[in-house]
């Protein structure tokens, strides 16, 4: 019974990791745009799916890694220009339909491109798992859960310890003491949506080899990350990552230990719940900014 509980441990840190990779990318977009970007699901899709078509032509995963952020960052800073940057000054309402509009237009275009078939990536590390405790752990899954620290780390800091950071997030609010101090939201904007893109395929790449890739895993994904970023607040950098792993390990022991049923609908329950009785996080206290 110990044995199945640790393996249940380790696949809901794995789990978890990825679901606080993607509120990471939900809370710092909105950090720095005020904006809650429902597509950030589909980079991870795209950026996988670029991935699959460079491993295809030979590409060894070092140079697969990184040209696929790179693409997926620049289709990021596109969708910006096209659609975000355009409709600026637009209600708050709007912008979540526009996202939400960029996430179809994303996954149709993954279904023109790839299809539906389900494809595969090559994990970043050989061989096989390794054993603690009597459970297996997936080298891959190190690697998911180092790039979520990684990750977590630097937003943090930046948005906690640095000035430029603090006078982002300030910025959201008081656009014309954003350009007193020299900052420029527009071009804010656009960097924030070219980070969303790089993180989004470097956490579709990570996952690739444990999940596989299909053109439509993105939704899931991205509900997946927003409940994350919900129950640590929608503001709080390490309450994603909190919420991200007590989801995962959450739906890990549910699906372990009841049923499997029950992975999905345990994450818009918890949504419901935190919407309706605590909008600002279960986690983190409601924090109001301050120019």
């Amino acid at each position: 019974m110990g044995e199945q509980l640790l393996q249940l441990l380790f696949s809901g840190l794995t789990v978890g990791s990825i679901y606080s990779l993607m509120g990471l990318s939900i809370v710092s977009l909105f950090n720095i745009t005020g904006i809650l970007n429902l597509a950030q699901g589909e980079f991870v899709v795209i950026g996988a799916l670029i991935a699959v078509s460079l491993c295809s032509i030979g590409m060894p995963m070092i140079v697969v890694f990184p040209v696929s952020i790179l693409l997926a960052a620049l289709l990021g800073g596109l969708i910006e220009r096209l659609t975000i940057n355009r409709a600026r000054g637009a209600s708050n309402l709007n912008m979540l339909i526009i996202t939400i509009g960029i996430s179809i237009s994303l996954r149709g275009l993954a279904l023109l491109i790839w299809g539906t078939d389900t494809y595969s990536l090559p994990a970043f590390t050989k061989g096989g798992p390794l054993f603690l405790g009597g459970a297996a752990l997936n080298p891959q899954s190190i690697w998911i859960f180092a790039l979520a620290v990684v990750n977590f780390a630097g937003m943090y800091l930046f948005f906690e310890h640095t000035y430029w950071g603090k006078a982002v997030k300030a910025s959201v609010n008081n656009r014309t003491g954003a350009r007193l101090q020299g900052i420029n939201p527009h071009t804010i904007s656009l960097l924030a949506f070219v980070t969303a893109g790089g993180l989004g395929a470097a956490a579709g790449v990570s996952i690739g080899p444990i999940t596989m890739v299909t053109y439509d895993m993105g939704f899931m994904l991205g509900v997946k990350g927003f409940v994350a970023a919900a129950i640590g607040g929608l503001s709080n950098v390490s309450g994603a990552v909190i919420g991200g792993l007590f989801l995962g390990i959450l739906e890990a022991f549910s699906s372990g230990l009841i049923s499997s049923s029950l992975k999905d609908a345990i994450s818009i329950i918890i949504l419901i719940l935190v919407l309706l009785f605590r909008p600002e996080g279960i986690i983190g206290a409601k924090r109001e900014r301050k120019i």
